[in-house]
C-alpha cells in the first residue's frame, strides 16, 4: 500500500520534533498504522533551516498555500499557531479535501465550531491531541477511553509555565516577579508571557476538554479566566500551613444548573496526587460516574512530547482515512446532531469553597464582626488561622476557609467586610477545591 503523504506547516520546535520522531520510529509507526506515513512537503518562511532539518528528504516551500492545495498531500499538519493565517490555511486544507492535524488550542477554542462543521461537511477529519497537555493523551481518553462514562468534572494543571512558577514560589518563598524572570531565563516562559500567566492558554485547553466531556460547542468567550500574576507568596505560605497547595487549575463541572468553565489559582489539599505535580509538568484529573477518578500525568509541552501526540493523530487518521465518515470518532466525542445546548454558568453562580485573607486591626470584636457578616450571607467557616501581630504592629492577618457556597454570596460578604473600619485594604479571595 502506498504511503500516506503529509504536508507540514511550520517546522519550528514541534515541527522539527515531529519530523525527527517520525523518521526515527518509522518502522514501528508503520506497523501500527498499517501503511507508511511520510512528510513529503514542508512550508516554512525559513527555508534554509527547513532544508537543514529535513536533509533534502522532502520538498520545502515558503508558501503554505502550496501545501494545503497540493494534490500530492493527504494530511496537513498545522503548527503555525495563532488565529489568523492558521485559520485560513486550515479551512483551505479542508476545502481541498485534506485531513488536518493541529496543535493549535487557541484556534480550536475560538473557531473550533466553524472548523469542525466545515470538516464534517467535507467528510474529513480534524485531529488535535497535541492541542491539550502536550504528550498526555487526554483528548483520546475523554473522547474514546471514557466514552461509557458521564463525565462529572475535570480539573487540570494544563500550563507548565505557571506550574513551574508556583512550584518555585512555594519551594523558595520568592515573589511572583522574581520567579517569572527566572522562568524566562530558563526558557519556561516566553518574552511576553501574558497568555500563560494570565490563564488564557489554560482556558483555551479547558474549553476544548469541556466541549468533549459534555457534548457542547466550544465556548471560550464564556470561560472565566484568572491568572497568577497577582498571587502573593504570603498566600502560598498560609495555604501550606492549612494543608493546601495552590495550583492554577482549568476546571469544568457538570451541574444541574449548567456547566462551570473556569481557570484560576486554586487551593488543593496537599495529600491529593495532583497537588504534588511540580515544575513544568501537566496533570489532568477526570471524574467519571462509572470509572471514578482517573489521573493523566506527563510533559505538557516540548518538542518530542508534543510530537508524540501529533504522530498519534497521524496514525489515527491513517487507520480511518478510508472509513465511512459517519462511522469515525466524532470531533467532539458526541455525534454532531446530538450536541447539547447546556448553558455555561456565569461565575456568580458557581459553587465552591473559598480562602479569605484579611488584614485587620488587632483589637476585640473584629472576628465577631467578620463572622457575623459571613453568617448573614449564609457562609459557614470550615477552618481559621489567626496570626500573631509582629512586634510593634497593631494589625494582623486572619485567614478563613469556608464551606461550599455560591460565588455571589462571597462577593457580597467581602464588600461588607471591606467596609469595616477595622479591616485594612482588600480581602484576598482564592477558590478551594477538595477534588475528592
Amino acid at each position: 500500500m502506498k504511503p500516506i503523504r503529509v504536508g507540514l506547516l511550520g517546522i519550528g520546535t514541534v515541527g522539527a520534533g515531529t519530523f525527527n520522531v517520525l523518521k526515527r520510529n518509522q518502522e514501528e509507526i508503520t506497523r501500527r498504522a498499517g501503511r507508511a506515513i511520510q512528510i513529503t512537503m514542508v512550508a516554512d518562511l525559513n527555508t534554509a533551516r527547513a532544508q537543514e532539518i529535513t536533509g533534502g528528504a522532502c520538498q520545502v516551500v515558503n508558501d503554505a498555500n502550496l501545501v494545503v492545495t497540493s494534490p500530492d498531500v493527504d494530511i496537513v499538519i498545522e503548527l503555525i499557531g495563532g488565529y489568523g493565517i492558521a485559520k485560513d490555511l486550515v479551512l483551505k486544507a479542508i476545502a481541498n479535501g485534506k485531513h488536518v492535524v493541529t496543535a493549535n488550542k487557541a484556534l480550536l477554542a475560538t473557531h473550533g465550531n466553524e472548523i469542525f462543521k466545515a470538516a464534517q461537511d467535507k467528510g474529513v477529519m480534524i485531529a488535535f491531541e497535541a492541542a491539550v497537555a502536550g504528550g498526555i493523551p487526554i483528548i483520546k481518553a475523554l473522547r474514546e477511553g471514557l466514552t461509557a462514562n458521564r463525565i462529572q468534572w475535570i480539573a487540570g494543571i494544563i500550563n507548565g509555565t505557571t506550574n513551574f512558577i508556583l512550584s518555585e514560589m512555594r519551594d523558595k518563598g520568592l515573589d511572583f516577579a522574581t520567579v517569572l524572570k527566572e522562568a524566562q531565563r530558563l526558557g519556561y516562559a516566553e518574552a511576553d508571557p501574558t497568555f500563560d500567566i494570565e490563564g488564557v492558554d489554560a482556558a483555551h485547553k479547558a474549553t476544548i476538554m469541556s466541549a468533549i466531556a459534555y457534548g457542547v460547542p466550544v465556548q471560550f468567550d464564556k470561560a472565566h479566566v484568572e491568572g497568577i500574576s497577582k498571587l502573593q507568596a504570603t498566600d502560598i505560605r498560609y495555604a501550606e500551613e492549612l494543608g493546601y497547595r495552590i495550583k492554577l487549575l482549568g476546571i469544568t463541572k457538570r451541574t444541574d444548573a449548567g456547566i462551570e468553565l473556569r481557570v484560576h489559582p486554586t487551593l488543593i489539599p496537599a495529600k491529593r496526587l495532583i497537588a504534588n505535580v511540580e515544575g513544568a509538568m501537566n496533570a489532568v484529573l477526570v471524574q467519571g460516574d462509572a470509572v471514578g477518578a482517573t489521573l493523566y500525568y506527563g510533559k505538557g509541552a516540548g518538542s518530542e512530547p508534543t510530537a508524540s501526540a501529533v504522530i498519534a493523530d497521524l496514525v489515527d487518521i491513517t487507520r480511518l482515512a478510508t472509513a465511512d465518515p459517519e462511522h469515525r470518532v466524532p470531533h467532539l466525542a458526541f455525534q454532531p446532531n446530538a450536541m447539547a445546548d447546556t448553558p455555561i454558568l456565569p461565575m456568580s453562580e458557581i459553587t465552591t469553597s473559598y480562602y479569605l485573607r484579611m488584614h485587620v486591626a488587632d483589637q476585640p470584636g473584629v472576628l465577631a464582626d467578620v463572622t457575623r457578616i459571613l453568617a448573614d450571607s449564609m457562609i459557614s467557616i470550615d477552618a481559621m488561622l489567626q496570626k500573631e501581630p509582629a512586634e510593634g504592629e497593631t494589625h494582623t492577618d486572619i485567614i478563613m476557609l469556608t464551606h461550599k457556597t455560591k460565588e455571589k454570596n462571597v462577593e457580597a460578604a467581602i464588600k461588607k467586610i471591606e467596609a469595616l473600619s477595622t479591616v485594612m485594604g482588600q480581602v484576598t479571595k482564592l477558590r478551594l477545591e477538595e477534588l475528592s
